[in-house]
């Protein structure tokens, strides 16, 4: 059995997030980040994220984790999260280790998102990340407006989900 089947077949934990979840969080920000945009460099914003993650999103968002059952004498591993502000209903970040991406994870983490938010969620997708956008309207999201990311400048599209 080759290693993505593998990982498909192993069962997948959601939990509320906990501090000492921090690095493991913050590495897999960077890898997920970096596999989804590769001619950008953002081990070289990785303090400005840590510090971002700790005094904004942790502050003010829920924070739902997955990680892998571990198999027999393996610790868990943290293998995704998403972060939402239940007042607003704002999805800030869902990430995922690459190698989850496309298992239905990313799916479980979003319906963590509905159900801290049930008025609805909102969020802002880079317009040229086609494969997160296919991935938010697969599960009912729709394009409300366009912006620019206040932090890169770079185009994005608001999109938003209403039961």
């Amino acid at each position: 059995m080759n290693a993505d089947a593998n990982a498909k077949q192993r069962r997948i934990a959601l939990r509320p997030y906990r501090s000492d979840d921090e690095e493991a969080a913050v590495a897999l920000w960077l890898r997920a980040w970096q596999a989804a945009y590769p001619d950008i460099d953002f081990a070289a914003r990785l303090q400005w994220w840590r510090n971002r993650w700790r005094d904004e999103l942790v502050a003010a968002a829920t924070i739902v984790v997955a990680e892998s059952a571990p198999a027999a004498g393996e610790a868990p591993a943290l293998i995704g999260f998403v972060t939402v502000d239940p007042r607003s209903g704002y999805l800030d970040q869902l990430v995922l280790a690459p190698e989850h991406w496309r298992t239905g994870t990313g799916g479980e983490l979003l319906d963590a998102a509905k159900r801290i938010a049930p008025a609805g969620v909102d969020l802002d997708v880079n317009i040229d990340n086609s494969r997160a956008i296919a991935f938010y309207k697969k599960h009912g999201f729709a394009v409300a407006g366009c912006g620019k990311n206040p932090i890169s400048g770079r185009p994005v599209y608001r999109m938003s989900w209403r039961p």
